[in-house]
């Protein structure tokens, strides 16, 4: 260890969090992992990390602790339970919350965290599985500027964008925002796909004219929903994830749930959910979000 490196907990060793885990531990931290499956900290410990068996165990000591899990509920869990973070780290420790989860909840595990002692900073993430493998997430941190600050330095090792959006709170928002906005937009791509094959259109044709002009975006150009126009995206990959629907459709929830609360219109939002529901139900929920062409082609 270096005179730089630092203890961390990370609870959560999943698709996203094992990676990150792992990038950390090769930017020469001490980090602890914790996970309930065996098969994630058997693999975290090959690539040179610790495993802890409990929250207890890992917080001990912990200069920053990092969650990386699936939804509202077990954040809340793991942070305010009896055998959470806030009962058992010590008074200033670092808490980082890279899952993606609704804005009540990440401002009150916020509130309870300052109220113990501790700085914390929302930070969920955008850059799929790869991007957490290659280090090039990018983070949406919302939290006090000093507290963002001391975390930029672990933000850097495992991405490459760190965007400070406002106060607690603020990188849920940023995330779920982002995502609606791309999931309506994906479902805009496939739409206009589907509609020149029914015109005799060719694919390329349509990628050639629309990626350099106005239907330019980010789901045409990075992501393209067809095999062929962009060698990298997943539709060259049989549609592996990427980013899977069913987490796509999570982000809409979280989006639809906080216009409801706050009195946002989004129905654009509201119908992008919906399809990707449908979508889901037919047993796609681990295909890649852009496979959704298959079911508007099916629908027309």
């Amino acid at each position: 260890m270096s005179d730089n490196s630092l203890r961390i907990a990370f609870i959560g060793l999943g698709n996203m969090g094992g990676p990150m885990a792992i990038n950390l531990v090769k930017a020469g931290h001490e980090v602890y992992g914790v996970d309930l499956s065996e098969t994630a900290l058997q693999r975290h410990k090959e690539a040179g990390g610790k495993c802890a068996e409990s929250i207890p165990e890992a917080v001990k000591d912990a200069d920053v602790v990092i969650t990386m899990l699936p939804a509202g509920k077990h954040v809340r869990a793991v942070y305010t339970g009896d055998e959470g973070v806030l009962t058992h780290a010590e008074r200033g420790t670092l808490l980082i919350d890279s899952s993606t989860i609704d804005v009540d909840t990440a401002r009150d595990v916020a509130g309870e965290a300052v109220a113990s002692g501790m700085h914390i900073v929302d930070a969920p993430v955008s850059g799929g599985a790869v991007g957490a493998q290659a280090g090039t997430l990018t983070f949406m941190v919302g939290g006090p500027a000093e507290a963002v600050e001391r975390a930029r330095p672990l933000l850097d090792v495992m991405g490459k964008s760190v965007v400070h959006a406002g106060d607690a709170g603020a990188g849920q928002a940023a995330k779920i925002c982002n995502n609606m906005l791309l999931a309506i937009s994906m479902i805009g791509t496939c739409e206009a796909f589907v509609l020149a094959e029914k015109l005799g259109l060719d694919a390329a044709k349509l990628f050639e004219v629309a990626s350099t002009s106005s239907g330019q975006c980010w789901s045409l150009t990075s992501y393209c929903p067809v095999p062929g126009p962009v060698p990298t995206s997943p539709a060259n990959n049989d549609y592996k994830p990427g980013f899977a629907a069913e987490m796509m459709l999570k982000d809409l929830g979280l989006a639809r749930q906080a216009a409801e609360s706050f009195g946002a219109a989004t129905p654009m939002g509201h119908r992008a959910a919906e399809l990707y529901e449908q979508f889901c139900n037919q047993d796609a929920e681990k295909r890649d979000f852009s496979a959704i062409i298959h079911f508007l082609r099916q629908t027309g």
